[in-house]
């Protein structure tokens, strides 16, 4: 459940929406008790712990002494960010994503600053922003993309990919951005002890000169904050105007994608992308960073299928005939997620096989259910079915290997499915345009 916003951030709220150019100059009052107290009952009971081993429980077990000292350490400027706990998590192709995992205190902190903040810039923001924004998901962002591929605004798509963002992430320019809404120095100096903070990685421990840690609870606004001057201002002050066509920026978080009507436009605008990304230390990928033809097929094409495809927050983007005939655009789940959530949930059978069949139909469920909700999208029922598939057919592998002497027959298998049945898959949600 949401907490409740105190009158105090209220006033910011209103300042803001009212006055999208003003500069705050005091805001570092507004991190309180209350404040501290709001963000604490916000943390989740089985959150990952930092490098100090906090739990949620045990910080709660004196809270509002917790809470008192550390406010005072706030007010007096003795408050000091302990280093991040930093994880690996896999991706695609045997890589992995470096995570970071604060301290809880530092959380609170953290989630603090990201209220106040959050508050400050969210009239600022452009609507091409989709990601890690109140009232805004991925889906948003996919039903832009289907409305613009179907109006012929996106005959060209440049597919953009920023090379390692959040490590990349200039500090000094992003205080600097920072200081062109927030003019309280104070409440800058915490936002800088949150970003340069030490990492332990395994056994070593380095103290990284630029980004901010992937994972941390203000990374993703100050991601936003830094691309909503370097590439969505830009765009819309700069670019959209001298553009002989139509065009569409749909960006969610680091992740975005620019359609053109006309080509040209595409190649000019690439060409001006790169430098400007340079220009604030970030680098597009060179392999993942290319410019796609996705104009609707022609009628006389009989294949079932368009010739071009795209990536796009887990889902490639593809052309496909209706069941009346007609040319669309369509969402499936991406050939790599599709293999990491499959390879998942193999290894979540694996794991879990000698606990009893209920627990784990109960985490089976819970796997299937959030893939379900995500990828769900109307369209998509075939890479969902494969799921489902596979999942039934890990299950079985595992349970024969739970040390019984007899090996688990299908049809005693059957049975435990009908007493203990795995999610079938479902559309969750219509992303698709039925007006056009």
């Amino acid at each position: 459940m949401a907490q409740p916003v105190s009158p105090k951030l209220l006033k910011v709220m209103e300042r803001a929406q009212r006055d999208p150019s003003t500069r705050f100059l005091s805001l570092a009052h507004l991190l309180d008790e209350e404040m501290l107290t709001r963000a604490f009952h916000g943390q989740r009971e089985d959150a990952a712990v930092g490098v100090d081993g906090v739990t949620k429980d045990q910080y709660g077990q004196t809270l509002d002494a917790n809470v008192r000292n550390l406010h005072e350490r706030l007010v007096a400027g003795r408050y000091r960010h302990q280093p991040i706990r930093r994880v690996h998590i896999p991706k695609d192709q045997g890589q992995t994503r470096p995570i970071g995992i604060s301290c809880f205190e530092d959380k609170l902190v953290q989630e603090a600053l990201r209220e106040i903040l959050e508050v400050v810039y969210e009239p600022l923001f452009y609507d091409c922003s989709y990601g890690f924004r109140p009232g805004r998901r991925a889906h948003d962002a996919l039903r832009t993309l289907d409305h613009a591929v179907m109006t012929g605004e996106m005959n060209w798509v440049l597919e953009a990919d920023i090379r390692s963002y959040f490590d990349s992430l200039d500090r000094k320019l992003l205080i600097e951005m920072l200081g062109q809404r927030v003019a309280d120095t104070s409440l800058l100096r915490l936002v800088g002890k949150c970003l340069h903070v030490g990492v332990l990685d395994g056994d070593e421990y380095h103290e990284p000169e630029m980004g901010t840690a992937q994972g941390s609870v203000l990374s993703p606004l100050l991601g936003n904050i830094y691309l909503h001057y370097v590439l969505d201002e830009w765009y819309a002050t700069d670019v959209a105007q001298r553009l002989k066509g139509r065009a569409r920026l749909i960006r969610y978080a680091d992740d975005f994608l620019i359609g053109f009507e006309r080509r040209e436009d595409a190649e000019a605008v690439m060409c001006d992308l790169r430098a400007r990304m340079a220009q604030y230390g970030l680098t597009l990928h060179p392999d993942k960073t290319r410019i796609v033809p996705f104009k609707r097929p022609g009628p006389m094409q009989k294949s079932g299928k368009g010739p071009a495809t795209f990536d796009f927050l887990g889902f490639t983007a593809y052309w496909r005939r209706s069941r009346k005939g007609s040319w669309m655009p369509a969402f499936k789940t991406r050939t790599s997620r599709l293999r990491r959530a499959v390879q998942a949930v193999r290894d979540f059978c694996r794991r879990h096989r000698h606990e009893s069949i209920k627990v784990q139909r109960v985490g089976l469920n819970r796997r299937l259910n959030g893939h379900y909700n995500y990828f769900g999208v109307n369209g998509n029922i075939r890479a969902l079915a494969t799921l489902h598939h596979q999942a039934i057919h890990a299950w079985h592998k595992w349970l024969s290997r739970r040390g019984q002497r007899s090996p688990m027959t299908w049809q005693r298998y059957e049975e435990i499915l009908s007493s203990y049945p795995l999610s079938c898959p479902a559309i969750k949600v219509q992303i698709w345009d039925t007006t056009l």
